[in-house]
Order: structure tokens, then C-alpha cells, then sequence
């Protein structure tokens, strides 16, 4: 079935509620006519968002069910749709203030959800919601509402989307970045399900919001957009693509391991991290750095040999640039799978050449190769460095080439070098965003990817009107969405991905190795495009003299903010709502 949705975007004014609310009514109203079934509007539309305190906002909460949900279900009732409105909402038996938004159908309110991860503002006049993330079953799709911050944290739209939810509601007043924003394509992307944005536009007490409004299909791709001004982003929903959980025949849903994400209830950045990570002298995080690091883009051969010359080439421009690690693709030392032949025990073969040519330039190497265990065959990372071999990690995913003839890994790894902690994901583990979330919780400051994706990861951008102070970019990229940028940034870890290059068999590269924060710009990133080659980017995990961590990357400020009590499904559920 498939259904006309519109985005609505709109600049409320603060202390206009009533006019607020005229002109969302028109708008909505205007949206209805034009045969759209699902309507959402931005995250506080009715009185605006950026209120002092509670005394000031006050004034202008109201309950749900209550008169403005009552004003839009006489439109929802006459156009037989769905509405979605951000309001301030006063619970009247204790008398809280909750960020919230109302979905309203012909019969009324279907249902509302209060914002769980508040952002800096709201706690100023507003209590964490408290109803959890719901998915509401209507006539036309199963519904899901976040509210802007709530979309930073993969947990959120992943437990609605593994409950069922074809479409997204996701309202915003989001800021400080070019939109469609890559946090609204990831979710959407790896979810496999539509994403409604309607955000705000405009600029209230000193704060530039973005605009960008749009409707985002399950593959990522952005079907329209608003970027300046009121306006509607219409699109169509078509449920049979939201319940096909797919990424080009990869069974995206079905390949979670939630027999192994038991560490996403868990609340590792409560505490002071460094405190945390050092309790009973067991595994504290390695001292703090400034290093460079290194991903190499290749060509994948058969012929172990050009692909041992080819590895020490890029060694030899790394360590010449001051590189201390360097990260090579997966099966870079073995080639890809043809039979039993193609495997290696470690550590010989391919990891000892990858040792000696380790220990020949003291550095650290970590690259991709297929293992063979006691007849069992494993798609398999391997790190070595000056002090020889150190360690391996077995994929966890495996894709649909490798359930051919591999066995999957059953353990997540981590290794603490003078860089920093480093954990391993090899190529399609990192397209499930549970990994890097439980690699980040265990502290590290580097996640190493080995990787071998054809599929789509990036996407670009036109360039937007809406003026924001420098150094936010504005213009157009070719590279505005990246997947791995927003693993790095939604974990607040360094990513190094590397990837092959084979472009006569869809291996299109795009490597690149990024920092830990989306939202520092210019961004602390470095990107390899269309070509065989090495880059550099400095990691940096130093603090100044404090007793708690002021370096992003050890701090985690977004892995503090989380709720894991909320998270339960995460690890019960490994299909989604049929």
C-alpha cells in the first residue's frame, strides 16, 4: 500500500502561540488537500523552543488529548489522515512539562511520545519523558515519533524500527549543520525505514536553525526537500519497501546477534571514565596522545604476492608521513575466498609477513585475511606491531558471500596500544550499529575497520541557503552523508575504514578515517576517493591536567547521555514486527 506523506516545515514565534498554531493549521490543512495521508510538523511549532526556564514557558502548555489536539483531529477527521504536532505538554497529575508530540488521527489522539534524550535547552523546563518509544498501529503503517535528540542515539529509532515501524516521525529544531542532516539518513538507512523530518527553520535567541525538512526512503535516499522557508516536502510511503529489511539481498534484520549486544544496558560513561576504566587497577585506558594514523585503499588479488607488495608500498608512505598505525582492507593479505586453499593458519603465512614487515618499521598493522581453525573457516582481522603479533578478531556478521564458507565470530576485541584502545569490526559488522555502540562502551578511543562493501555509503549535497557562522559548511559535497563519519561521531570514537578498491567489481572505496565529533568543524577527517592509495589523520586522546576527561573521545559526552533502562528489546528481539 502506499500513501502520500508530507514534512511540513515552519518558524514559529515566541509568545504567538495562537498564531502558532493558525498557521500550522493552514499548512497542515494545505497538506491534507493535497491527498497527503500522514502530516508531520517541527518539534515545539506551537510556542517556539528556546525558553529560560519553566516559569517562562508556562503560559503556554497544554495536555494531550487537549484544545490544539482537539483543533487538528477536526482536520484529520475531515481528510481522513494523520497528524503529527510538537508541543509542550503539562502532565496535570504531578504537574511535569514534557517536550512531546501528539499523533492525531480522524478518532483523535492515536497516541504521543515524550522525548526521552533531552537536549542542552530542555532541561532548563522539562522532565525525560517517560512512555518510552512506541510504535502505533494505524490503517495506513505502523507509526514511530521521536523528537530531534532523541535521533543522536542509534538505540531510539532501532527499537522502533525492530517493533515494526515502517515510517519515522522524527520532529526537530535541529541546528549547527547542513541539512537533510546525515544522522536522519543513518537511521533511516540502516533501519530500513521511512524518515519524516520536519524541522524548523529560522533564528530565536541567538540560535540558527537549519530547515532542511524531507522525507527519506528506507534506502537513504531523499525524495524532497524543503531548505528554506515554510514549506511542505511531500512523498510516498509504500509499506512493502519499510517491511523488506534488506540492503541489496544482505538480510540487514535477520544478521543482528543480540545474543552478543548484552552490553548496550549497560551504563559504562556514568562515571568519571577515567575512574571507571582504572577501577581495581584492571584495565585502564592507555595514556592519552597525539598520533597519526592511517588507512591504505588497494586493489584485492588472488596473488598473495602483489598483494604482499602492494601492503609494504603503502607501509613504507605511511611510516615515511609518521604513521603509527596503518589499517589495510579485509582479505588484503589472502585475497578473496575461492576455496579451502585460500585460508591460512594463523599466525603464518600472511600474518607473518604482516609481523615482520610490522616489526621492520615499528609500527602497528591490522588487515584482513581468511583463517582456518581446526577446519572451521573464519573471516578474520589480524593486529600486529613492533612487538610482533598481538592479536585477531573473527567477524561477528557475516554478509551473504561469506555465509558461503564462513563460521562467525562469537567475541568483540579490543587491544590497548600506545595510541590508544583499539577495537576491530571488519566490513558489514559496522552496517549494524550495535557493534560500534559496544565497542565505544568499552572504552575505546579508535575503531578499526578491514572492509570489503559494494554498497551504497555515501551521498552528496547541493548546498544549502541558510546562513550559518562560520565554519559550518554550507556548500555543496559530494560527500555530505558518509556512514562511517556518523559511526564515528554517534560514538564519539576515531573510525578508520578502510576499504577496497575494485571498481569493476562494485568495490568503489571511500575510505576515510574521522573524528569524534560530527558537529567539529572543520572536521578532524581525511577521505580517500577513487584510487589506489594511503592517507593520514591525526588522532589525538590527550587531556589537559584534570581529574576528568576534556578530550571528547575519552569523555563520550553522547555514550553518557544514553538510556540504556529503555534498551531491553535491543537484545530480545532479532526480527522485526511481521
Amino acid at each position: 500500500m502506499s500513501v502520500k506523506v508530507a514534512a511540513i516545515q515552519f518558524e514559529p514565534t515566541m509568545y504567538e502561540k495562537e498564531r502558532n498554531i493558525s498557521k500550522l493549521y493552514n499548512l497542515v490543512e494545505a497538506a491534507a488537500k493535497n491527498g497527503a495521508k500522514l502530516i508531520t510538523a517541527p518539534e515545539m511549532g506551537t510556542t517556539g523552543y528556546c525558553w529560560y526556564d519553566r516559569s517562562e514557558i508556562a503560559p503556554f502548555v497544554e495536555t494531550i488529548p487537549g484544545p490544539t489536539t482537539d483543533k487538528f483531529q477536526t482536520l484529520a477527521k475531515q481528510y481522513a489522515c494523520y497528524i503529527v504536532i510538537g508541543m509542550p505538554e503539562v502532565d496535570i497529575e504531578n504537574n511535569l512539562y514534557y517536550n512531546s508530540a501528539a499523533l492525531i488521527g480522524p478518532a483523535g489522539v492515536v497516541g504521543k511520545h515524550r522525548k526521552t534524550h533531552l537536549y542542552i535547552s530542555e532541561p532548563k523546563w522539562a522532565a525525560a519523558g517517560d512512555l518510552g518509544h512506541q510504535v502505533f498501529d494505524t490503517p495506513i503503517g505502523r507509526i514511530a515519533l521521536l523528537i530531534c535528540m532523541d535521533l543522536h542515539f542509534i538505540e531510539t529509532a532501532r527499537l522502533v524500527a525492530l517493533n515494526g515501524a515502517d515510517v519515522i516521525c522524527h520532529i526537530s529544531n535541529w541546528l549547527a549543520e547542513r541539512t537533510p542532516a546525515p544522522y536522519w539518513i543513518n537511521r533511516a538507512y540502516e533501519n530500513r525505514c521511512y524518515l519524516m523530518e520536519s524541522n524548523r527553520w529560522g533564528y530565536e535567541r541567538t540560535v540558527q536553525f537549519s530547515g532542511g525538512s524531507c522525507v527519506i526512503s528506507p534506502d537513504g535516499s531523499i525524495q524532497s526537500v524543503v531548505d528554506y522557508g515554510d514549506g511542505i516536502a511531500y512523498g510516498e510511503m509504500d509499506i512493502k519497501n519499510s517491511r523488506d529489511k534488506s540492503i541489496d539481498g544482505e538480510t540487514i534484520f535477520a544478521d543482528r546477534r543480540p545474543d552478543l549486544y548484552s552490553a548496550l544496558l549497560t551504563d559504562t560513561y556514568l562515571w568519571n571514565p577515567l575512574d571507571f576504566f582504572s577501577l581495581y587497577g584492571h584495565r585502564p585506558l592507555p595514556p592519552g596522545k597525539q598520533s597519526k594514523v592511517a588507512v591504505a585503499q588497494m586493489k584485492i588479488s588472488n596473488d598473495k604476492k602483489v598483494n604482499y607488495k602492494k601492503i609494504n608500498e603503502e607501509v613504507v608512505k605511511a611510516k615515511n608521513e609518521d604513521a603509527e598505525l596503518v589499517v589495510f582492507p579485509e582479505f588484503a593479505l589472502s585475497g578473496f575466498y575461492e576455496n579451502q586453499t585460500s585460508a591460512e593458519v594463523i599466525p603464518v603465512g600472511g600474518t607473518e609477513y604482516l609481523m615482520r614487515l610490522a616489526m621492520r618499521y615499528k609500527i602497528y598493522l591490522i588487515a584482513g585475511l581468511i583463517e582456518e581453525d581446526h577446519g572451521l573457516f573464519y573471516n578474520t582481522a589480524v593486529l600486529t606491531g613492533p612487538e610482533g603479533y598481538i592479536g585477531k578478531y573473527r567477524k561477528i556478521h557475516l554478509n551473504q558471500s561469506d555465509k558461503q564458507w564462513a563460521t562467525c565470530g562469537n567475541e568483540w576485541k579490543i587491544f590497548d596500544l600506545p595510541i590508544g584502545r583499539i577495537g576491530l569490526l571488519i566490513g558489514y559488522d559496522a552496517f549494524m550499529p550495535e557493534a560500534g555502540r559496544i565497542l565505544s562502551l568499552q572504552g575505546c578511543d579508535l575503531i578499526a575497520c578491514p572492509s570489503a562493501i559494494p554498497h551504497l555509503m555515501t551521498m552528496s549535497h547541493q548546498g544549502t541557503s541558510v546562513k550559518q557562522n562560520y565554519p559550518i559548511p554550507t556548500s555543496a559535497d559530494p560527500y555530505h552523508w558518509h556512514l562511517f563519519r556518523v559511526r564515528a561521531g554517534e560514538n564519539n570514537v576515531y573510525v578508520a575504514f578502510s576499504n577496497i578498491y575494485l571498481p569493476e567489481k562494485a568495490y568503489l572505496g571511500k575510505s576515510g578515517i574521522f573524528g569524534p565529533d560530527t558537529f567539529s568543524f572543520p572536521r578532524s577527517e581525511s577521505m580517500m576517493f577513487d584510487d589506489e592509495g594511503v592517507i593520514l589523520s591525526e588522532m589525538d586522546t590527550r587531556n589537559l591536567n584534570s581529574g576528568y576527561p576534556t578530550n571528547v573521545v575519552r569523555r563520550k559526552d553522547l555514550v553518557m547521555m544514553r538510556q540504556p533502562h529503555y534498551y531491553k528489546d535491543l537484545i530480545c528481539l532479532n526480527e522485526f514486527k511481521e
